[in-house]
């Protein structure tokens, strides 16, 4: 993806492609010709540049900046043993003087959005193929309406440039967020009119995404974020969310999937779980080396901790290339109902297999079960090498000298006597070793090392719908409105009567022999987890529990998992804005959009203090990122350069 240093975009990068109309993939076609601004003045042309757009898409997935602007410091993630991009979480001095991801996603953004503007001021004159046109002219909008809205999240108010830059430009000013949020719903609701509502080619957008991210849009602003102005919109912006939702849920194209690990059981690039209808919108990402990008998809690598230090063990394909960023916190494990809510079973991995068995660990004297075993290896290829228990707080089954005598490597969250204090690390668990999300492992990449990852990015899915119709409603006061919607994730997500509770749910199954690239025997992977020794359960005891559907409205208000009283949560208005959170959390961990969800509801500082040990949050400061200082060194103002005053003018306050 190239970088941008200055704010000129002359957007030839997204027109690299040739985008034949009868392609499946039309992502996936080679590298054929680099073309001018002229080109953009041609059908063909004009097509490609289209191309190029969802070409963009892929940088939300590519490297550092797609978890460290979403994921770090908050309740969900903190740092793990690698610290390279700590001062996102900690919101230290470093990231106060910070350029690089800061003006990465700036630059990448408005990048994008003059492609989308070429392609609103070019198709209207130049498209000749009526058939497409208006989706031609839609899919602009809606790339202009969706990068619009990733900077109005990120910085608060932006410049807005809604025609092509074709030129060295230097004279900016910004707009308010209530003129970029405008301009975004006029988009997007241009986006939604021109759309078609279902497309040939898998990737494409639909009316039904615009409608997406039209309730999402006015869910932000509805927020409290933005409590000094949007008073006068904030109930039509509640109905709109209301509205364009159910026109989503309701379209007859879309629908839940079956089983919340559909959505994760990658096969492989391309494979089912990549074309379910619960997926509204997907960057798209495949084995085509020649058209992957500079970076292809990493998410993969930041979630994972060490294993391949571990006697027994080395690093492999199906294991993943564990970059140990990301630490889960004891909120994002305590806030689960991890006896009936399958999402963290299906989401989380807690085994591992032995894969290097020469290197496997032996009993001694003082652990072996028996005197014959002493100095016999623990496991061997293929037997359980590593395994995690996810317990609470009390459970007085483990010490730190009994688990030695366990064959497999343990990790114990708690030990006997330990107390929750839902911000630090427990038992044995360290930052390094933890229960790491493996919603996006990506077991299809050539060789271990490789960070090129080719499994799609979601970027919208029907269940995120469904809790923003739900918080629409909650918003508005009518709970039991609201109840229907929560009910119907809830109930995707509990444990059905007679499922195997121990099954796991990784990328790594489809090449657990990696017969492809990598001779090993064994491999890492595992087909079970430790459901039943974690939760201190048998089985014929889990198969008789009840699901996790909310029969009434104080199921909401009276739940104790949902740490009303630690928040400080009193008024049912405030419990459900924190339960819905809550349930975000449940369905959408790691899903790269939690800054955002607690920036736009303020409680970014009181959740960070209350879950997260090293973040810190500013009140006043750090709801925003910072301007650019690359584009504010650079800008001029009548012709000269900014002041310095006049630079701290147009900074976000605090930075």
């Amino acid at each position: 993806m190239k970088r941008f240093n200055k704010l000129i975009y002359i957007a030839a990068f997204g027109a690299l492609l040739s985008m034949p109309s009868c392609s499946k993939k039309f992502l996936d076609e080679e590298l054929i010709t680099a073309r001018s601004t002229q080109d953009f003045e041609t059908q063909d042309g004009l097509d490609g540049l289209v191309t190029g757009m969802y070409q963009s898409l892929r940088f939300h997935f590519n490297y550092e900046w797609a978890y460290s602007t979403t994921n770090y410091g908050t309740d969900e993630f903190a740092v793990g043993g690698d610290r390279t991009m700590q001062m996102w979480n900690s919101y230290d001095a470093n990231l106060n003087s910070l350029t690089g991801d800061v003006a990465t996603v700036w630059d990448n953004m408005y990048g994008a959005i003059n492609s989308a503007n070429i392609v609103i001021r070019n198709v209207p004159v130049y498209y000749k193929d009526e058939t497409n046109k208006n989706t031609r002219l839609g899919e602009g909008y809606f790339m202009r309406a969706f990068n619009y809205f990733k900077l109005v999240k990120q910085y608060g108010g932006v410049p807005l440039k809604l025609q092509p830059s074709e030129s060295v430009e230097y004279e900016f000013s910004r707009n308010t967020e209530k003129e970029v949020y405008a301009q975004i719903f006029n988009d997007f609701r241009e986006a939604y009119k021109l759309l078609p509502g279902s497309v040939s080619q898998r990737g494409r957008l639909t009316k039904w995404a615009a409608a997406h991210f039209l309730a999402k849009a006015h869910l932000f602003r509805a927020s409290e974020l933005y409590n000094g102005w949007n008073g006068d919109t904030r109930e039509a912006d509640l109905d709109s969310a209301i509205l364009y939702g159910n026109a989503v849920i309701n379209s007859g194209v879309h629908s839940l999937a079956a089983n919340y690990k559909d959505l994760w059981n990658y096969t492989g690039p391309d494979a089912a779980n990549e074309a379910l209808p619960e997926i509204i919108l997907s960057a798209q990402f495949s084995n085509n080396t020649a058209t992957q990008g500079r970076y292809g998809n990493q998410t993969h690598l930041f979630y994972l901790s060490i294993y391949q230090n571990l006697a027994g063990m080395v690093r492999d394909l199906a294991g993943g290339r564990e970059f140990q960023r990301l630490r889960t916190t004891d909120y994002s494990i305590d806030i689960y109902d991890r006896v009936n809510d399958s999402r963290f079973w299906k989401s989380f991995k807690t085994t591992y297999l032995c894969n290097n068995p020469s290197g496997a660990p032996k009993w001694t004297k003082d652990n072996a079960p028996s005197s014959s075993l002493i100095d016999k290896v623990r496991f061997t290829g293929g037997q359980e090498s590593i395994r995690y228990i996810v317990n609470d707080a009390g459970d007085a089954r483990y010490t730190s000298s009994n688990i030695t005598f366990r064959a497999p490597h343990m990790f114990v969250r708690y030990f006997q006597g330990e107390q929750q204090n839902l911000i630090g690390t427990h038992g044995n668990y360290t930052t390094s070793r933890f229960v790491g999300l493996s919603k996006f492992a990506d077991g299809s990449r050539d060789v271990v090392a490789s960070q090129f990852g080719r499994r799609d990015g979601i970027l919208a899915r029907l269940a995120e719908t469904y809790l923003i119709v739900a918080e629409a409603y909650g918003r508005k006061g009518q709970y039991a409105d609201a109840l229907p919607y929560i009910n119907a994730v809830r109930d995707r997500a509990a444990y059905k009567s007679g499922e195997d509770r121990s099954a796991y749910v990784d990328g790594g199954v489809a090449y657990k022999t990696n017969t492809a690239a990598n001779t090993a025997t064994y491999v890492s992977y595992s087909e079970k987890n430790s459901y039943y020794e974690s939760n201190n359960i048998t089985e014929t005891t889990a198969s008789t529990l009840s699901n996790m559907h909310l029969n009434a409205v104080t199921d909401i208000f009276e739940s104790p998992r949902e740490f009303y009283t630690k928040m400080g949560t009193a008024s049912e208005k405030d419990k459900f804005v924190a339960f819905i959170l809550n349930e975000r959390s449940r369905e959408l961990m790691g899903e790269l959009m939690r800054w955002e969800d607690l920036a736009r509801t303020k409680t970014l500082v009181k959740r960070c203090n209350l879950f997260n040990d090293e973040a810190r949050p500013q009140e006043g400061q750090h709801y925003l990122r910072p301007i650019p200082q690359a584009f504010l060194d650079i800008i001029k103002k009548n012709g000269k350069p900014l002041t310095a005053a006049e630079k701290a003018a147009m900074q976000n306050p605090g930075w």
